[in-house]
């Protein structure tokens, strides 16, 4: 008889093509399929979807997936779709008949995997239905939006627990990447666990390199950056002109780079994420919007040019780079009066509750929503031509949004593909006379007001396929009868578009009756001032390795150093260059001291320009850093070293030298003296492996092994052709 874990192996590779599954994932998914309310703490990249795809595929019934992220909703969808595995989607961008059919597929149907944008919780379309389903799990990704301690609270997480209550049998997962002690408690008390029980992946990433540099010339850092450590990034900005603007400049400087940001049409938008997944643009310059569920592996960097609001961004957003397992850079750059726009940013991020108020009644009539009106509606929300509109500065309106969020009053959601619209702008009896009058138009309008209810009192997304199936019509003919009766004004129409949605919660009050919590405002004040601080101490930081404070942050009790993080190289250069100081006479000045010629001696000695020998570049590990400040270039070596090739080939293959053994020379050099006068010879000119045996007298096996040695320290460089050389 086949084991549990056998089953699950054999479900993970018919459907995914794995043979084994990533630290922690199989326990998470042994955890839910005993029936356990289990809290998942994985890094991002962790490969967290399996960990509630892989359990309902291996038995029968429905998993439920809540979560707020309507692009990554639609994308795992998608996927799973081209699988062969049924799955559908509701949120708030769904006409009510979209919605319908996709939970009658759940009640009656085959349906696999139902995912929910949190608002839809409270529906009634979804309370009926979802105690039909034969559900047998309960998934809630991004479960820190439930913490009122978390850096992205939604009050919508909080209608979960009612679910619970609806379907009691059903064990829990809880999904997060980014989760403190006090926010994982708050997880387990708010989705109701029935005992604490938390899983926690390690979030150290071994194969990231983190640094920050203080500099006000972020562009030649970035350079620097870019010129030494080959293949695609992202440099995330907090601007859409500021992504524009440096996009422009690297192209200058002759780096294929594009820029992204919500501002962006969806045809441009996805143009330039296609060119960058497919590493025709190499850097993508982007704001937060971009990075979210896109799947590419080898990013070699990430780039902040301007510091996260918070240490849970910045681990989220910087975790988007070596997802392929191999060595990648995280860097962070910090201008002297960073620290002071943040502390204005941080005030704009609570503007005083009379100016929310004022905004949350402009947001509504914007939306010509009336007092006691509007309640449980969606509405296009383009945040930016609201702030033009009323003269009001968007960061401002941003942060009072999302508090109105927070305060349970409406929901903004990500940018997502939104469906046409339309309401009747006429009484029943014109409509009647017009159909009368044109009637060409009747068997359109009659088709129109059978399959959507309500088209008078408001706006209905309408299906622009549908109405085409269900008049005879083609979908472009569709349009161009809805654009005449737009012209008539016979309707109010809104074409598809990509846009954010706003989702009222509840009907619109009247400002005297608007309530922001004082106490609540003060202590998500205090919360947000503390994370600014984190980042701000990780930024200041030089002493302690950067994943171990990542690592402790994230409630990790005794997180090893990294030892490839920018303190950790530090240290270890300091480190050598004191044992380098202190050391003892070298064995061959002992050797002159006694009357001996060495081979030194009778070498030609190579010396910089100011004659003598140069020092060893300090990078003097195996993790150079290639941002460093004079020793930018280290970390080439690093990419020549740092990962095996699948056809074994090694750094000796690499810098293009196999030799044969040879016998070794008269007059034969200690390790230390072939190490620093290949330096030498490598500090005159660059040259290949060749040239440098032919100027050593030692064997060129021990040539070739001391090349290695100093390509896997970062003092030297393999360029193009095979050819070494020193870093400046």
């Amino acid at each position: 008889m086949e084991s549990a874990s056998d089953h699950i192996l054999q479900t993970l590779k018919r459907y995914w093509g794995f043979t084994s599954f990533r630290p922690m994932q199989e326990e998470i998914i042994r955890s839910v399929m005993d029936g356990r309310d289990t809290l998942a703490l994985m890094p991002t990249g962790g490969g967290k979807s399996l960990t509630y795809q892989v359990p309902t595929m291996a038995r029968e019934g429905l998993c439920v997936v809540v979560t707020p992220l309507i692009a990554l909703m639609k994308d795992q969808v998608d996927r799973l779709r081209r699988m062969g595995i049924p799955a559908v989607a509701i949120h708030s961008g769904l006409s009510p008949r979209q919605i319908d059919i996709a939970l009658d597929n759940c009640v009656y149907g085959d349906t696999k995997f139902l995912y929910v944008a949190p608002e839809r919780l409270a529906t009634e379309a979804f309370r009926l239905r979802v105690v039909r389903m034969p559900v047998t799990l309960l998934a809630v990704d991004e479960a820190h939006c439930i913490s009122q301690w978390g850096y992205d609270f939604r009050p919508s997480y909080l209608r979960i627990a009612e679910l619970r209550e609806k379907l009691p049998d059903v064990p829990v997962l809880a999904l997060t990447a980014s989760a403190t002690k006090p926010v994982a408690e708050d997880i387990m008390h708010h989705l109701k666990f029935a005992e604490p029980h938390i899983i926690r992946s390690s979030f150290a990433r071994p194969n990231l390199s983190y640094s920050v540099r203080h500099t006000d010339d972020k562009q030649g850092q970035l350079l620097r950056l870019l010129h030494n450590v080959p293949g695609s990034g992202i440099v995330y900005m907090r601007t859409r002109e500021g992504t524009e603007q440096l996009a422009e400049q690297l192209r200058d400087a002759g780096i294929a780079a594009a820029a992204y940001h919500g501002g962006l049409g969806h045809a441009d938008r996805a143009q330039r994420q296609e060119d960058w997944l497919q590493n025709k643009v190499r850097v993508m310059v982007a704001t937060n919007a971009f990075g979210m569920g896109i799947d590419k592996a080898d990013v070699r960097f990430v780039v902040h040019y301007a510091m996260c609001d918070s240490l849970e961004s910045y681990y989220q957003e910087a975790g988007r780079a070596g997802r392929d397992g191999r060595r990648a850079y995280a860097l962070l750059l910090v201008a002297s009066d960073d620290h002071d726009r943040i502390a204005r940013r941080f005030d704009q991020e609570f503007p005083p509750l009379e100016k929310i108020k004022e905004i949350y009644e402009r947001i509504c009539s914007y939306l010509r929503i009336g007092i006691g009106e509007g309640g449980e509606t969606s509405h296009l929300f383009n945040l930016y031509d609201f702030c033009a509109r009323e003269h009001l500065y968007a960061g401002t309106v941003q942060s009072a949004v999302k508090l109105l969020q927070q305060n349970g009053y409406m929901t903004l959601t990500d940018v997502q593909d939104n469906p046409a619209r339309v309401m009747f702008c006429v009484s029943r009896d014109d409509l009647y006379r017009l159909r009368l009058q044109r009637d060409r138009l009747d068997p359109f309008i009659r088709t129109m007001l059978r399959l959507y209810n309500g088209i008078f009192t408001d706006f209905r997304p309408i299906d622009e396929g549908e109405l085409a199936s269900w008049s005879g019509y083609t979908v472009e003919r569709v349009k161009e009868l809805l654009k005449e009766l737009w012209q008539l004004r016979v309707i109010r129409y809104i074409p598809s578009n990509r846009s954010p949605i706003l989702f009222l919660n509840e009907e619109r009050l009247p400002r005297e009756d608007l309530y922001i919590s004082p106490e609540t405002y003060r202590r998500r004040q205090e919360l947000m001032h503390e994370r600014f601080e984190r980042m701000l101490a990780y930024a200041e930081n030089d002493t302690e390795c950067r994943s171990v404070i990542l690592e402790r942050y994230f409630g990790s009790e005794s997180p090893e150093p990294c030892g490839i993080c920018d303190v950790c190289l530090a240290r270890r250069r300091a480190a050598k260059a004191q044992a380098s100081q202190g050391a003892s006479t070298p064995p061959e000045a002992h050797h002159a001291a006694s009357g001996g010629t060495t081979a030194s001696d009778a070498a030609p000695h190579s010396t910089t320009p100011t004659g003598s020998a140069p020092a060893p570049a300090p990078c003097g590990t195996t993790s150079p850093d290639p941002t460093a400040d004079g020793t930018s270039a280290c970390g080439t070596a690093d990419r020549n070293v740092s990962t095996a090739p699948p056809n074994g080939e090694t750094p000796a293959n690499r810098v293009g030298h196999t030799p044969a053994p040879a016998a070794e020379p008269t007059g034969v050099w200690s390790d230390q003296m072939l190490r620093r006068r290949l330096l030498e010879r490598l500090a005159s000119a660059p040259a290949d492996p060749r040239q440098l045996a032919a100027a050593c007298p030692a064997s060129p096996e021990r040539v070739a092994a001391a090349l290695r040695e100093l390509l896997a320290e970062g003092k030297i460089v393999s360029a193009e052709g095979g050819i070494l050389k020193i870093i400046p």
